[in-house]
């Protein structure tokens, strides 16, 4: 599967994976504020922006194995591995699968547990709901809503509609594709006390879709790990609070330079 990607700057190399339902262009502003200092690289997912869905079944671990195989086409042996939601599951599954390719890993406002059986279920409905209907109108009307917090809601208008419009602009097959690979995945948490590498965990103060909880936990399972918390921002922290977002993870390429000298 070759994936569509934005590859900008130099320095180390730095791989951020896009959340659910949108597409690299949501890293717009890490691209342009963390290329200084990193190899910013933003793969579309499969089936999103302009990368092809691909016929294999809907899985994450296929998504983290797209990663490897597009870290092999740049020449890139290991890199830091970050991923927003979504994003985030590929990143605990290439992790999983790859883990001798992670210098370090950021995970926002994702978690490493599976789906609960009424979450899963209700992916499962949504799918069949995008596919049926070839229209992303369920997701307009019944994630949209909680992608972005309170305080994006109330401030930043310009942030929610572009948020809007990558949602209208995702397409229903490779939603409910990445739906049902999202609610088969399996839980992670074991597999965290084994992954010793740095890891930067970033949390939405008001996002309702990923706890506070969910992040600690992370954090306690992890032996390496740093967790911040980001103000006035909802489940898309890199989007809604994007200089907050850009100095932690400035901040923890720093400190990961100097841990590896």
């Amino acid at each position: 599967m070759q994936l569509y990607t934005r590859d900008v700057g130099g320095g180390t190399p730095l791989v951020l994976l896009h959340a659910f339902p949108l597409s690299s262009a949501m890293w717009l502003a890490q691209r342009e504020g963390l290329a200084a200092r990193f190899r910013v690289i933003t793969p579309d997912l499969r089936g999103f922006g302009g990368s092809p869905l691909g016929a294999d079944d809907p899985s994450v671990d296929a998504m983290a194995d797209d990663v490897a195989a597009l870290l092999d086409t740049l020449g890139i042996e290991r890199a830091i591995v970050g991923g927003l939601s979504m994003g985030g599951y590929v990143t605990l599954a290439f992790c999983r699968r790859h883990a001798e390719r992670v210098l370090g890993a950021v995970l926002a406002d994702t978690k490493a547990t599976a789906d609960a059986d009424g979450a899963r279920e209700a992916r499962i409905r949504t799918a069949e709901r995008l596919e049926a209907e070839e229209s992303v109108s369920v997701l307009l009307d019944d994630l949209l809503p909680r992608l972005v917090g309170p305080t994006t809601m109330r401030q930043r208008a310009l942030v929610y509609g572009r948020v809007r419009g990558l949602v209208q602009s995702t397409p229903p097959l490779a939603a409910a594709w990445a739906q049902r690979a999202m609610a088969a995945r399996p839980d992670s948490t074991e597999a965290l006390a084994d992954f010793r590498t740095p890891t930067l965990i970033l949390q939405g103060a008001e996002d309702t879709i990923v706890s506070e909880e969910d992040a600690r936990r992370m954090a306690e399972a992890l032996p390496n790990a740093e967790l911040i918390m980001i103000p006035g921002s909802g489940h898309l922290t890199a989007v809604e609070q994007p200089q907050l977002f850009n100095d932690a993870v400035t901040e923890f390429g720093a400190a990961l330079t100097r841990t590896l000298r």
